[in-house]
């Protein structure tokens, strides 16, 4: 007699893990402004949004660490213009063992989900 087991075909996506968005912010948002948002909220990251409302990456603690002596020059200082993480992002139908893998090789812990016009329908944290 020979038993033969059949294993589902289907893979667990990034849509299937993501959580809803978080904390939002434009990036024309002075630095000054956005280190306070994290503060008040006790959120370790805040999604960046570009002027068109398309994703324009994650904004954590440790980006905004060079700037905290809060010196004129962070009230006058977008946060479009500290180095954070930018695309390319996660999306929907991507395997999760592929985002896994990138986020393990960019030393991400939350990687934000876009549409396909780029705009932020999730995060991903692992």
């Amino acid at each position: 007699m020979t038993i033969t087991l059949e294993y589902p075909t289907s893979t667990t996506t990034v849509g299937d893990l993501m959580n809803p968005p978080e904390l939002q912010i434009s990036d024309d948002v002075m630095v000054d402004m956005a280190m306070d948002i994290l503060q008040s909220s006790g959120a370790d990251h805040l999604l960046v949004r570009a002027e068109d409302g398309r994703c324009a990456g994650l904004l954590t603690r440790l980006h905004l660490a060079p700037f905290q002596a809060r010196s004129w020059y962070i009230e006058r200082t977008p946060v479009r213009d500290v180095v954070f993480d930018r695309a390319p992002f996660a999306t929907t139908g991507m395997p999760a063992a592929t985002a896994a893998a990138t986020m393990c090789a960019r030393g991400l812990d939350t990687w934000p989900v876009v549409d396909h016009d780029g705009h932020v329908i999730g995060l991903l944290s692992f």
